[in-house]
Parts: structure tokens; sequence; C-alpha cells
């Protein structure tokens, strides 16, 4: 079985960050990169609000370029999935689903939180093509135009606020008659005259040409009706799921299943040795420049920790 001093689980700014961090201080990161190497971000097209690119960059050559940083300073990667670990004792084992198996000293845990979709066909070919999950990241892009939000609950009322900024005219499509959001969100989207809330309604079908989304088929739930909608954007406004179902309660989460930091505002989780950073801590933020900072305190927090605790 192979020793690590730090292994890096999952991938994406926050894993990068971390390994570009770990291998300048000569600890030899090895980053086991998942399914989705590089993150969500290599599913998006120009991403414009990352410190150092005035012109913006693609998604996924930002992801390129990190990794590639970290590897110049000796991360290794293996693009396989950690399906068990048991952080019972130091060193932790790490074991994956292409059969490795691996011990670490330290480990940084970056696995991110996955979008949740509403599984429509051609959903996810259309993403950076007029369907996002990221109003903050997408916005900008949707400038006067008409946009359709799905969801009823904070993050859908979060998502149609921040298009109002942008959108001409913001349609919030919810399947009930009545929001599960927090009732100051609810009262601030109401308020918002861009905002119209289209009731008891669930999303079909996605339309789209060459040019990408052109309008969405909805079926209204009370009558059975179907009928067709023009938009020039769909968001999805139902949630994400931090990956971190394969911990198996071995690390304290909240009830959504995101990791709770042991002391705040360091990275380090309830189990000593183990650190985590990006989104699978982070419901608040979510941004890349966000996940890359806290990949550099998982990093350094963990060189630290390994200086005081050698085994």
């Amino acid at each position: 079985m192979e020793k690590r001093k730090v292994i890096i689980v999952g991938s994406g700014p926050a894993g990068y960050t971390a390994a570009l961090y770990s291998s300048r201080a000569n600890l030899n990161p090895l980053v086991i990169e998942g399914h989705e190497p590089g993150g969500q971000l290599t599913t998006t097209t120009d991403v414009e609000n990352f410190p150092g690119f005035p012109e913006g960059i693609m998604g996924p050559e930002l992801m390129a370029n990190m990794k590639k940083q970290a590897a110049r300073f000796g991360t290794e990667y293996l693009q396989t999935h950690v399906s068990k670990v048991d952080l019972s004792k130091r060193p932790f084992k790490v074991i994956c689903e292409n059969g490795s198996e691996f011990t670490a000293e330290t480990l940084i845990l970056s696995t991110g939180a996955s979008a949740k979709y509403l599984g429509l066909p051609n959903e996810m070919e259309l993403i950076g093509k007029g369907v996002s999950a990221c109003a903050t990241c997408d916005g900008f892009f949707f400038r006067d135009k008409v946009v359709h939000v799905v969801g009823g609950g904070d993050t859908a009322m979060e998502e149609a606020l921040f298009l109002t900024k942008f959108a001409s005219q913001v349609y919030v499509i919810h399947r009930r008659d009545s929001l599960r959001a927090s009732m100051p969100m609810q009262e601030r989207a109401m308020a918002n005259e861009k905002i119209e809330f289209v009731w008891n309604t669930e999303v079909e079908e996605i339309l789209f040409d060459d040019t990408g989304v052109t309008g969405i088929k909805v079926k209204n739930n009370q009558t059975g009706e179907s009928s067709e909608r023009k938009t020039d954007g769909f968001f999805l406004g139902i949630g994400h799921t931090p990956n971190t179902a394969f911990l198996e309660g071995q690390i304290k989460t909240d009830e959504s299943g995101y990791i709770i930091p042991a002391n705040p505002p360091h990275p380090d989780t309830n189990v000593e040795g183990v650190f985590a950073c990006g989104d699978v801590q982070d419901h608040y933020y979510r941004q890349a420049i966000s996940a890359a900072g806290s990949g550099c305190m998982a990093a350094i927090r963990a060189e630290r920790f390994l200086e005081e605790n050698p085994l």
C-alpha cells in the first residue's frame, strides 16, 4: 500500500490550489481527481470573474492551467474516484474505485458539490448555451434578455434576484402554489417588479436551435395542459448536493451534507489531520476564487499539521 504525506480528494479550483501549495512545500501531494477532473468549471464556457484574466478565460482552460501549474512542482494525479476512507486513525486509509489503495498522513477534501438538474433531454449538453445552475457565474451574459428560473426555495430566489440586475424579465417556475423559501427571501422576490411567478408548473422540455436555448415546454399541474414559453436562458435553482456520501459519517456535516469546519475560519474538520476546502464546505459563496482561496488555506494547515504531528 503506497504511503503519502498529503492526499487531495477531488480537484477543481480548491483541489488544484491545495496541490500547488502542497507541492511547493515539497509534500509531493497526490490528487485523486474523481469522475469529473477539474470540477464544475469544466462544464462552463467563459469565466470572466476569476482575477488575472481581463478578457476572460474558458473554464476548461483555466482548470487545465491550474492543474499544469501544480504538476510543475511535483503534484501527481490519479483519475479515479475515492470509494471509501478509514479515518479512525493516522495514517488514514484511502480506497479507490479502480482498486488502488493508499495511506495518507493528512487528507484534504475538495470533492465539491454537484448542482441538481431536472434530468431533461439535452439539459447537460446545453450547459453554457443557455442552461446554467449559477446566476452569479453566468448572469452577465443575459443582459436585457428574458430568463426562466426553476425552483421554489432560497436558492431559486437568490438566483432570480441576482438575475434581475441583468435580465429584462425573470420568470420563476414552481411546481406548487407556494414557495419553500424563507419569508424574507419570498418577500424580496415578490416585491421585485422584474420577477413574475409561474405557479403549479413543471418543465417538460428545453427548446433550442444552433444558437442555444430558445424556449421551454411546460405543463400546468392543475389543468394538465402543455404550452411553450420563449426564453433566452434557463437557470436551475433547485440546490446542490455536497459530495460527502463516501465519508460515511466520519466527518461532521450539516443536515444537507456540507462539511462543518471544526475551528472556523480554519479548514480543519472534526478529525485531526483532515481538512476541507471548496464547495464541499461552502454552500454560501460557491465561487471559483473563494474555492481556490480555501484550497490555499487547507494546504497551509496540512503543512503545519505535519510539522507539529510527525508520524
